[in-house]
């Protein structure tokens, strides 16, 4: 796509001879003799690189530049004068003009100018968009469990182990893949992720392995598999537990041999990558089903990495909310949306059986469909509304987590003493006087930790 060069100056040989040059070396070109025309054809049109007199009829340039940085902070603006002092220039730069030409118009420079420009204006936007991605594809999480998954992380990136990631649909299992290669000593090798269960049985080991000319049907050219194209950095095999055994027999002989032969051909072509695997299964108890190979699976299984389901992580639920909304408002602006406490209260309580990716696209919908900035417990879907507090199994298991996840020996002690008397107020019906006398405490007592503490006995709809 041709680049647009804005040349704004009141001398119209200048401006036609510029835009001459600027046409020639294949760049759209609009101009403008002064500054209402120049800030007029920035209304329609925002241009990749801008030319800019100091001296104009109605304007003074250096007066004109900080407002065309503000509306258009990402453009480059190249200032020309017939009459640059170093003061003016040093002022120019400081109010953010990327260079400084004088007249009379070296036509060699100013096209070596405007390509170093838009360069470096590339490259900068292209750095804004990776850090963009890495922080929309980074591991989120503040909580013990995930602390100690990234210290796993870690401790096996810089290793060149085979990794299995285990965890249900949604958790992050390829998040942790990309974290792990990210930080190896392969980081600059490519990584190839293959979704083993989207690939039709039929033609995995194509994908796989690749395949020559008149391999089979419709095989028109040679195309390199996904292991070939993975050599020297790393292959993620997600869902390995849904492959065919005689896939996996295949696939376990290029772990061994650590070579591999396209379809349609004979010859071995070693390869040298990391292997990441990753499964919602208990492959393990597949074995037992005979619908996996032992082998493989002690082959892949040398790095094992659990990845945590949400529910065991519910005190990120605020932090991941907050971010699934903010990249989305980035991304895609409109209204940037916040959580009332009732909401954050109801995301808590739930079981999130689809995990962070359930979260993140419940923030989108309600980015998408909300009214109002403030989100409300009337904008969740009917299954957040409508329930109650967490049924007992989830409770327990929340105060569980509140138990190890606090931060104070105090707020531990606090955790476990309302999670010890809920349990035993359930055992008991909630009979505050077979209870009070079963833990050794006073019926007044109790009552007193029961309001301290917080803790409500269960409607009956809610057991």
């Amino acid at each position: 796509m041709k680049k647009t060069i804005l040349i704004i100056d009141d001398e119209p040989d200048i401006r036609q001879s510029m835009s001459d040059i600027f046409c020639d070396e294949g760049y759209n070109v609009i101009t403008a003799k002064d500054g209402d025309e120049a800030l007029s054809q920035l209304e329609n049109e925002t241009p990749d690189l801008i030319f800019l007199d100091i001296w104009l009829p109605d304007s003074d340039g250096l007066r004109l530049l900080p407002g065309i940085k503000k509306e258009h902070p990402q453009v480059p603006v190249i200032m020309i004068s017939g009459h640059g002092t170093i003061e003016t220039a040093v002022q120019a730069t400081k109010l953010g003009a990327f260079d400084f030409i004088e007249k009379p118009l070296s036509l060699d420079k100013l096209v070596i100018t405007a390509s170093n420009a838009l360069t470096i204006s590339r490259l900068r936007e292209e750095n804004v968009r990776l850090k963009k991605r890495y922080n929309e594809n980074r591991l989120i999480g503040e909580c013990r469990p995930i602390i100690q998954l990234k210290e796993q992380i870690r401790i096996i990136a810089p290793t060149d182990g085979w990794v299995l990631i285990v965890g249900e649909n949604g958790t992050g299992k390829e998040l942790v893949a990309r974290e792990i290669h990210r930080l190896s000593n392969r980081q600059k090798g490519p990584f190839i992720d293959v979704n083993c269960a989207a690939i039709p049985d039929n033609l995995i080991e194509s994908e796989l392995f690749g395949y020559e000319k008149g391999a089979f049907t419709g095989a028109e050219r040679r195309q390199k598999g996904k292991f070939e194209l993975s050599d020297q950095g790393t292959i993620f095999l997600d869902e390995i537990g849904d492959m065919s055994l005689n896939t996996q027999a295949k696939i376990l002989r290029v772990l061994q041999e650590k070579t591999l032969s396209r379809l349609g051909s004979s010859n071995a072509i070693p390869i040298n990558v990391r292997i990441i695997a990753a499964t919602n299964k208990d492959l393990e108890r597949e074995i037992k089903a005979g619908n996996f190979r032992q082998d493989l699976f002690f082959r892949l299984n040398v790095l094992p990495i659990q990845v945590p389901p949400l529910k065991d992580r519910r005190n990120d639920i605020p932090l991941l909310a907050e971010t699934f909304l903010t990249n989305y408002y980035n991304n895609h602006g409109g209204t940037f949306r916040h959580l009332s406490p009732e909401v954050l209260s109801r995301l808590k309580q739930y079981n999130w059986p689809g995990n962070v990716r359930e979260l993140k696209n419940l923030m989108e919908r309600l980015s998408i469909m909300c009214t109002t900035e403030l989100v409300q417990t009337s904008d969740l879907p009917p299954y957040f509304r409508d329930q109650g507090p967490t049924d007992r199994a989830s409770a327990e298991e929340h105060h569980w987590n509140n138990f190890l996840e606090s931060d104070s020996l105090n707020d531990a002690m606090k955790a476990f003493e309302k999670l010890y008397i809920s349990d035993k107020l359930f055992k008991n019906d909630w009979n505050i006087s077979k209870t009070a006398t079963l833990i050794g405490m006073t019926r007044r007592n109790l009552h007193r930790k029961i309001n301290t503490l917080e803790i409500y006995q269960p409607k009956p709809e809610e057991l």
